[in-house]
């Protein structure tokens, strides 16, 4: 076998083992998972979720800050001698937009008793599901 002809059959084993990319119509509605994750980061940062529950839908980017995210919170926590609890919140509203096609960008307004937080997401669609992307808590 030549070098080139293996060359060409290890890019076409990478390209079908690759992410594959889902249109938005090949996907569920994405409003349940924003305002699943909206609420399953807060209790990640309260520290009463571990954050590779949420592992499934999110890329290694958001996974790794919202674990940085948590380990922050547990150890500001402990400095204070505070135990994790479950956090008291609605979900108040939610809204997405589609920019392009298999990619959403949502915004989940989630109300805990001392403030009001925006929760924003990027989700883009591989492998016949939706993932994030992006993640952001405001």
């Amino acid at each position: 076998m030549t070098a080139a002809r293996s060359n060409r059959r290890t890019e076409d084993v990478r390209d079908f083992f690759a992410r594959q990319p889902t249109r938005t119509a090949d996907l569920p509605d994405p409003l349940p998972l924003i305002t699943s994750l909206a609420g399953g980061v807060l209790e990640v940062i309260a520290g009463v979720r571990d954050v590779d529950q949420l592992a499934r839908w999110l890329d290694e980017g958001p996974y790794q800050a919202l674990l940085v995210r948590a380990n922050l919170a547990a150890r500001a926590r402990s400095a204070r001698g505070e135990s994790a609890h479950h956090p008291a919140y609605q979900v108040q509203s939610a809204h997405h937009s589609s920019p392009a096609d298999g990619v959403v960008e949502g915004v989940a307004v989630v109300a805990t008793p001392r403030r009001t937080r925006a929760i924003a997401v990027r989700l883009e669609g591989a492998d016949g599901r939706w993932r994030a992307a992006s993640l952001a808590v405001l």
